[in-house]
């Protein structure tokens, strides 16, 4: 059987036009209700512009938004999936992630990605064509600063000297990389497939997020490859969390018909038409209540240790469905690891 606490869920931080304070409120009780009930983790998800090709809302700034859900909460870890590494200065975002996981007592995942819309990379003066490479010389500045050290680096993109932050913290943040295959589709935002420079930002992680548009043939095949990878450069897949994210929006209904036109009619509450219903049936979770356990089996048996789910509504009512319908029959492999492994490599205790 499994366990509410291999399950977290996304704070439902998309904004309607009119939203206004009870949102705010309700998303303060949102973040409760989830560490109430047991689970895990909340996550928020990052968008600095609409995206418009696939959302039909706007988002709130995620680190922000955590901070407040920190306030609100004491045991829940608090996570990105994705945060848009490129579109932030390193120093500066080492900063605000030190300080939210000092204020949270070292609950932080800093899910990493480098995202895909290329409005906001044009919004922020970056070109989506350095992406990567920034990224990473995001990760060469951030890693050591996290443990303490005084950082001086010259990059292509970032160049710093003699830096250095606080607050200490008795562990650093947790580093997830988002990344690897998706759905092969026209509507599709990348390539189908996982490129080598996202498995080598990954030995550097604690935990790899497949995407949420990679369906479950394509995630086991990536997390094949990702072990590969791993033991062929000397390091042990073992040590490393395998979490997903995808969408849920819970019908409880046995009829099949019924069940996806109401999960359709929320979806696009959120997310853009554009791609279509059989684009989102194809990628996300559809379906009566067994169906969606067999969906979320077949990704547990591909390897995926967690999982981390949107909501397509503020309601916390859903939250107590899932607890009730869907977590209990999903069962993990007794390959899977601990849900709170070790961090890979921590922080030096700080001198007293």
């Amino acid at each position: 059987m499994s366990e509410v606490g291999r399950f977290g869920v996304f704070l439902p931080s998309y904004i309607w036009e009119g939203d206004g304070p009870e949102r705010a409120r309700g998303i303060k009780s949102f973040a409760r209700t989830v560490e109430d009930l047991g689970f895990d983790s909340l996550f928020i998800t990052d968008h600095l512009l609409a995206a418009r090709r696939f959302y039909s809302v706007n988002w709130l700034e995620p680190l922000m938004a955590l901070g407040v859900a920190a306030g609100a909460t004491e045991r829940v870890r608090l996570g990105t999936s994705i945060l848009i590494m490129p579109l932030r200065n390193p120093v500066l975002l080492a900063k605000e992630l030190a300080t939210l996981q000092f204020l949270s007592d070292d609950r932080v995942i800093l899910g990493a990605g480098v995202g895909w819309n290329d409005a906001e990379y044009e919004a922020v003066g970056v070109h989506k064509s350095e992406r990567g490479k920034r990224t990473d010389e995001m990760l060469d500045i951030m890693l050591p600063l996290f443990a303490g050290e005084r950082v001086t680096y010259h990059g292509e993109f970032y160049s710093v000297d003699d830096v250095f932050i606080e607050p200490r913290t008795a562990q650093r943040p947790a580093i997830w990389v988002g990344g690897g295959s998706q759905l092969a589709d026209p509507k599709s935002p990348d390539v189908p497939k996982f490129v080598k420079s996202v498995k080598a930002r990954t030995l550097r992680a604690d935990g790899w997020i497949p995407r949420p548009t990679c369906p479950p043939a394509e995630i086991a095949r990536d997390w094949r490859e990702l072990q590969a990878f791993f033991r062929e450069n000397g390091q042990d897949p073992t040590e490393v969390a395998v979490a997903h994210e995808n969408f849920l929006h819970l019908v409880m209904t046995n009829d099949p018909v019924k069940a996806r036109e109401e999960q359709h009619r929320a979806f696009l509450k959120v997310m853009s038409a554009e791609r279509g219903e059989q684009y989102l049936e194809s990628v996300y979770l559809f379906g009566t209540p067994d169906e969606i356990i067999g969906s979320l089996q077949e990704r547990a048996d591909a390897g995926v240790e967690q999982f981390i789910l949107h909501t397509m509504t503020p309601d916390p009512g859903q939250l107590q469905h899932w607890v009730d319908e869907i977590i209990p029959n999903v069962v993990f492999p007794a390959t899977a690891g601990p849900v709170r492994r070790p961090i890979r490599n921590p922080v030096p205790a700080a001198a007293s």
